[in-house]
């Protein structure tokens, strides 16, 4: 039961629990309730002019954790993630720089796997630009 992550944005569930570990699919950075994405700049005629990646990755990061507490995992269960970004170029540095804020080096840190896609699922009023996929031990 997820009450604070965001709904998913399409016919999946959040999670699904295999044994002990917990299958979180791709968590974007939208609040729960709402359609605006955070960090995202529009022009005075509405259109997309820009986004905000600390803003992004700070917002996953919250979805992320609100999905572990709801669901018998946490934060330092986490064993594996993959992370999407749709442009590294121009956001990897930003990424890797608060994920090693939420990750610092050490025997917990998880396994990480980082991929440049295309495009990630528009999912509210703007395409997003980070998304985590993730596993925790329950």
């Amino acid at each position: 039961m997820n009450t604070k992550a965001p709904e998913p944005v399409g016919a999946y569930p959040y999670i699904r629990r295999a044994g002990g570990l917990l299958f979180i699919s791709g968590v974007g950075p939208r609040q729960r309730g709402s359609k605006d994405i955070p960090g995202v700049a529009r022009d005075t005629s509405g259109a997309m002019t820009g986004y905000d990646m600390e803003a992004q990755v700070r917002a996953v990061m919250q979805n992320l954790r609100y999905i572990l507490e709801e669901n018998g995992s946490s934060w330092e269960k986490l064993v594996d993630l993959t992370c999407f970004l749709t442009d590294m170029q121009r956001d990897f540095a930003i990424y890797n720089r608060i994920y090693a804020e939420f990750f610092p080096p050490g025997p917990m840190q998880p396994c990480r796997t980082t991929l440049g896609i295309s495009a990630l699922p528009q999912a509210g009023n703007a395409p997003i630009a980070f998304e985590i996929k993730a596993i925790a031990s329950l």
